[in-house]
């Protein structure tokens, strides 16, 4: 098992959950942050520290499309280990927001530390 970042982090990216990480397996996209599956250790602590309850277990139903999104860009961002200024100034107007990857999702890299 690992845990993955889903479309809820696009446009929110709030990096709360990159503190907490004691493997540093988060890696930034220009919108959103995904998960290295190889380097998660599994330990949930990521989970219940997302403001946008973006990060889910795989084991989860219909986890499929976010473990290898996740697994896709984890070797291709720059790793992130602490929580930068990259958070979205319009954050909070799109918590909750459905259908973000059709609408905003971008394949190119944040900054990294």
């Amino acid at each position: 098992m690992t845990y993955v970042v889903t479309d809820a982090c696009i446009r929110c990216k709030y990096m709360d959950c990159v503190e907490v990480c004691p493997v540093d397996c988060f890696y930034e996209g220009e919108n959103m942050l995904v998960i290295n599956p190889n380097e998660c250790i599994d330990c949930g602590v990521c989970e219940p520290e997302c403001p946008a309850e973006a990060i889910l277990p795989d084991t989860e139903s219909g986890q499929e499309k976010w473990l290898e999104l996740n697994a896709n860009f984890s070797a291709q961002w720059p790793n992130v280990t602490r929580k930068n200024d990259q958070t979205p100034a319009d954050a909070d107007e799109h918590k909750g927001e459905e259908g973000k990857y059709d609408k905003y999702f971008s394949p190119e890299p944040g900054k990294g530390d």
